[in-house]
């Protein structure tokens, strides 16, 4: 699960990346109200391993580290 909050109104991307930084994955991609929202990755399709993912919001941007296990 992956969890954030806007606290503004704001079109939102949130995406995952495999080790290659290939897009694998577009999770959120909308314009979204303020407040705070929890978004579900269905991994099972992928192998164990370090995926990333990206979250964009206006000017805001972050990268984060998962690790997949099986």
């Amino acid at each position: 699960m992956i969890s954030y909050q806007l606290p503004i109104n704001s079109n939102v991307s949130l995406k995952v990346y495999n080790i290659l930084g290939q897009d694998i994955a577009t999770l959120v991609n909308e314009q979204q109200s303020a407040g705070t929202y929890s978004v579900s990755f269905d991994a099972s399709a992928y192998s164990s391993g370090i995926y990333y993912f990206k979250l964009s919001s206006g000017s805001f941007n972050q990268v984060r580290k998962m690790v997949l296990m099986k």
